[in-house]
């Protein structure tokens, strides 16, 4: 495949004098170039297929809510928008699972000491909502449980791993 044939029709070399004139063109009436690629897209089927195709479009009706497209995001890409306080309640709620999912000792303090910072600078703020009571955990405590519950679930897979590897045994001796 030559060079050629990788440049679109309507856009020539920059180089040739060509080039640099289609390129004025374009600059003084951009709506004709985004047609012409509208278009092509068009032709080439690009189009086709698109989430909503064949649906109607929804109208305004009579109350027209100028953040309808933020709202249409917020549903469509499940965001949670909270303010701080609630959103510390939900994710002090789910430390334990994010903690669990640690690979050591030291992400499990920084994770600990990044939302205790994030509990006092809500505190902090007076911006309104409701207040803060999510309650700081404490470090030294919440690493130990860490290492008890982590001990505990690689004891249980040690044990899973004991009862298959008897029924295993016991499976081949039976023949």
């Amino acid at each position: 495949m030559s060079a050629s044939e990788n440049q679109p029709e309507d856009r020539p070399e920059r180089s040739t004098p060509e080039g640099s004139a289609a390129a004025a063109a374009r600059m003084r009436e951009p709506h004709l170039w985004v047609d012409l690629q509208v278009k092509q897209a068009m032709e080439r089927g690009e189009f086709d297929d698109l989430p909503g195709a064949g649906k109607p479009i929804d109208d305004l009706g009579e109350h027209h809510d100028p953040d309808w497209w933020l709202k249409k995001l917020v549903e469509r890409e499940k965001i949670s928008i909270l303010p701080p306080a609630l959103a510390l309640r939900k994710e002090d709620l789910e430390l334990e699972s994010v903690l669990d999912k640690q690979a050591g000792e030291k992400q499990v303090r920084s994770t600990l000491e990044d939302f205790n910072r994030r509990i006092v600078n809500a505190r902090r703020q007076l911006e309104g909502g409701p207040p803060v009571v999510t309650a700081l955990r404490d470090v030294e405590a919440e690493v130990e449980a860490w290492r008890t519950r982590r001990t505990a679930k690689r004891e249980a897979a040690a044990a899973r791993q004991r009862e298959t590897d008897e029924a295993r045994r016991r499976w081949w001796r039976r023949g």
